[in-house]
């Protein structure tokens, strides 16, 4: 006598496979329209990539376009005069996004785990306790004030690191996880076996939860990288400028020659004149944005 194995009733299975199959028209559409969304990604880079390698007579003669009408390397050779601080701010940039992100990763998924365990004491209190910030906010003077006068953080490289180091939100999106996907039984079991509540956690949850680790990561390598205005309020010193600071030094510069070229000398005018203002700027940009990848990539490759 043969016993014949579990199966699932043939309706059900039709009813689910005719739910999520996809017609082709349907499937057309979607990706026309990603297709659609990647193109209105990808071609305002390669515009500004082009205009980043064209003359300044030629976009002042034709104006933006893809293929360059003059190539030129003078926006480029502009920015890169000041080639040691552009190397150093570089350096510094690197730093605080590599530094920061290990640390803002194990902040964040501490705290995330701590307030996820139902059995900790305060749990509920430390869970509004980092709620309320996401929306409350003290606001920009209260933030000055505790971290330039109160934590005198100013004008040092920890004042790059540590505002941005933790969140609210990135707090609550490790708690969330840690709530939906670690089950309590396998904490549990480790407690019964004689683990301690760090090797719960760096044995157990963390090799368990490298998706949320790696998801915190890019958002802070992103925030590490991009930010400029924390380097406007708290750095004086040119020294300690990232690479996003003192380029918007050079294009603020740029803007100031330009909104006062009549009251400059005869000289400084025709330098000026000559100056590759637009392809500067754009260069600007594909020098902030093109080193990027590079961390995220470490990133993904260590989680």
């Amino acid at each position: 006598m043969t016993v014949q194995k579990n199966k699932k009733p043939e309706g059900l299975s039709n009813a689910v496979n005719r739910y999520l199959r996809i017609s082709k028209p349907t499937n057309v559409i979607f990706n026309i329209i990603m297709i659609v969304l990647a193109a209105a990604c990808v071609i305002p880079m390669l515009l500004v990539v082009s205009i980043s390698f064209s003359a300044e007579p030629g976009l002042i003669a034709y104006g933006y376009r893809f293929i360059p009408n003059q190539f030129s390397l003078d926006g480029y050779r502009y920015i890169f005069l000041e080639s040691p601080a552009i190397i150093r701010a570089f350096g510094i940039s690197v730093f605080i996004t590599v530094f920061g992100t290990l640390l803002g990763v194990t902040l964040n998924a501490l705290m995330g785990y701590v307030i996820s365990r139902k059995s900790y004491k305060l749990q509920k209190f430390f869970t509004w306790f980092v709620f309320i910030p996401m929306i409350f906010n003290g606001g920009l003077v209260a933030s000055y004030f505790v971290i330039g006068n109160f934590l005198r953080l100013g004008n040092t490289i920890w004042v790059l690191i540590l505002p941005l180091a933790v969140s609210s939100m990135n707090i609550i999106i490790c708690k969330t996880f840690f709530r939906a996907t670690i089950p309590d039984s396998l904490i549990e079991s480790a407690y019964i076996d004689g683990a301690s509540e760090l090797m719960v956690f760096f044995r157990i949850v963390v090799p368990l939860s490298k998706p949320v680790l790696a998801t915190i990561a890019l958002f802070l390598s992103f925030a590490y990288w991009n930010d400029w205005f924390t380097a406007l309020l708290y750095i004086h010193n040119p020294v300690l400028f990232s690479l996003q600071a003192y380029l918007n030094v050079i294009l603020s510069d740029i803007e100031f020659l330009l909104q006062h070229i009549h009251t400059l000398g005869i000289v400084s005018h025709e330098v000026l004149a000559a100056m590759p203002r637009e392809a500067a700027r754009m260069a600007i940009v594909v020098v902030a944005v093109l080193p990027m990848p590079a961390p995220i990539r470490s990133f993904s490759v260590i989680l």
